[in-house]
Order: structure tokens, then C-alpha cells, then sequence
């Protein structure tokens, strides 16, 4: 596990030049704190099988506050969530109740579908808390979507990190940099947090033909041009490229081989057949989801 081969040269545009698109989030509101939305967008839909990336904060609460989402469903996808700081209380139709806190992974799959609430605990509004962090949905392949739903916790400790010339990956689903994480998946990706010292290269190679890095903090440079924190840089499949951190950068690496076709998405629902949308849409509004244990509140279908 490690980064011992040789580095393209950054600057070196024939090593590095193979930026196709570059998404600036578009900010909204999401239970009293503002997200910033990269996936999906106009420019690009999914990258793999990606299809829903919200920065979550940086936020502050004061004594009292705290997000709370309401219970809401899900079809057709697994959620990730994985936070830089603070701490979220996930529950629930499968009657989990679980804290998720930096550095962890709460792996919720959908699948026929799963409802869940999102909530800041007591404990934290007592004394004041923040929250940072990243949530990604990954659209199920056409042969799982109607799977039974599950819910998977993993604890920092559980996922690898490879370290070395002032980098630092931690590999959240997949492989990378010969580290694999326990994390399953039914199609082939991979995700990692990058931490990146001034000056630190941080080689990526083609593992996928669909890969993006999203830079969290700081300032970036490939092939001589500068990145700054907001910005999805989707890549052409391919070539190698390298990141040069300018400052010191927290990176999202992200991607994964194309999907088996395209992706309906329609509020919480995510499905490769349009008629399942409009299934779930009435199944919600007429109460048919299951509830989550200990909740008394719902977000209602939009109109």
C-alpha cells in the first residue's frame, strides 16, 4: 500500500490534460443548512455510478440547532455518507439507529425501497456541534434494484489508509493505491478522501473510465491550472493525471466504470425504468412505505 512509482510531471500537458467538464456546485437548502449540489447537473448526470454528490456544510450550529431531516424514501440506490467533522443520528424503517462520525461510513442501499430520518441528538444540541461532510448516492445496476434494503456501518478504524510524502488516502469503497476498503458494492468504483500537504503530488490513474476528484479545501494544480475548494473536475477516461496540492487540500476522489444504461432520478427515487418513478411516487403518498421506528414526522411527496 503506497505510492512508490513515478509521478507525471505536473505542467506536462500531454500527462495531465484531460479535464472534461468543470461542475461549481449550485447551493440549496436541506432541513435548515445549505448543501452544495455538484451531481447531478447539466453538464453530467453520473460519473460511474454516481449519480448524487452534496457537500454538506461547512456549518456552525448554535445551542438548540441542528439539522433535521424528516423521514423520506429511497428506491434504486445506495446512500454514502462520510463526514469530515461533526456527527449525524441515522434511523430507519429496518429499525436501525445508528451515530455516524468523522472519518466513518453509513452505507444505506435502497434497493425496493427504505425510508430514513437524518437528525442532530440532543446530546449535541445541548452544548452546540458542527457537521462537514460529503453524501453521495450510487445508483444501484439494473440487477439490484429491487433487492431487499440494508444498512451497513463502518468505523473509521475499518477503512484503510495508505500515507506517504505528504499524502494521505483513505479508500472508502474500492481500491486504490494497492489498499482495498471491506466496503461491497454490485459495481465496480472507487471513492477516497485525500488529505494533501503543500507541494504533494498525488498520482491517479485511469482505474476506471469514469473518475472525478472534488476539491473539498484548498487550492490544486493540474497541468498548470488552479483548482479551488467547490469545483467537481470530471476527467476523460484514459491518461494519468497528477494533482499538485498548492496548500494544504482535502480532495474527493470518485468514479467507477459506466452504468448499465441510463438513470431515471426524480426527488429521492433513482431507477433505470421510468414506470418505477411513478410506482414509488404513489406508494409514498399513499403510505405504503414502511415507517421508522420512533419517528412521528414525514417529509410529504413534492408537487
Amino acid at each position: 500500500m503506497s505510492f512508490d512509482h513515478e509521478d507525471p510531471i505536473p505542467g506536462r500537458a500531454w500527462t495531465c490534460d484531460r479535464i472534461d467538464t468543470v461542475i461549481v456546485p449550485r447551493a440549496r437548502d436541506l432541513g435548515g443548512f445549505s448543501v452544495r449540489r455538484a451531481l447531478p447537473s447539466a453538464a453530467k448526470q453520473m460519473i460511474g455510478p454516481f449519480i448524487f454528490f452534496d457537500q454538506m456544510g461547512p456549518a456552525e450550529f448554535l445551542l438548540g440547532q441542528g439539522i433535521d431531516i424528516r423521514p423520506h424514501p429511497h428506491i434504486g440506490l445506495a446512500t454514502v455518507t462520510y463526514l469530515f467533522s461533526g456527527e449525524i443520528l441515522h434511523r430507519d424503517s429496518l429499525g436501525v439507529v445508528q451515530p455516524i462520525k468523522a472519518g466513518a461510513l453509513n452505507l444505506m442501499t435502497a434497493g425496493r425501497g427504505i425510508v430514513h430520518s437524518e437528525r442532530t441528538t440532543p446530546e449535541l444540541r445541548k452544548k452546540g456541534s458542527q457537521l462537514f461532510g460529503i453524501q453521495t448516492w450510487a445508483a444501484l445496476p439494473a440487477s439490484h434494484e429491487e433487492i431487499m434494503p440494508q444498512f451497513e456501518h463502518f468505523e473509521e478504524s475499518q477503512l484503510p489508509t495508505v500515507r506517504g510524502d505528504g499524502k494521505s488516502v483513505r479508500v472508502i469503497m474500492g481500491e486504490l493505491y494497492g489498499a482495498r476498503s471491506p466496503v461491497k458494492f454490485p459495481w465496480d468504483v472507487h471513492y477516497a478522501e485525500a488529505l494533501l500537504a503543500p507541494g504533494a503530488i498525488l498520482p491517479y490513474d485511469p482505474v476506471h473510465d469514469e473518475r472525478a476528484v472534488y476539491v473539498v479545501s484548498g487550492e490544486i494544480d493540474i497541468a498548470g491550472d488552479v483548482f479551488g475548494a467547490g469545483q467537481l473536475l470530471v476527467f476523460k477516461p484514459g491518461d494519468r493525471i497528477s494533482i499538485l496540492a498548492l496548500s494544504n487540500a482535502r480532495v474527493m476522489l470518485l468514479g467507477g466504470e459506466p452504468m448499465d444504461g441510463p438513470r431515471h432520478i426524480w426527488w429521492n427515487f433513482v431507477s433505470s425504468r421510468k414506470e418505477r418513478i411513478d410506482q414509488a411516487k404513489a406508494e409514498w403518498r399513499s403510505g405504503k412505505f414502511d415507517s421508522v421506528p420512533g419517528e412521528h414526522e414525514f417529509i410529504p411527496l413534492p408537487q
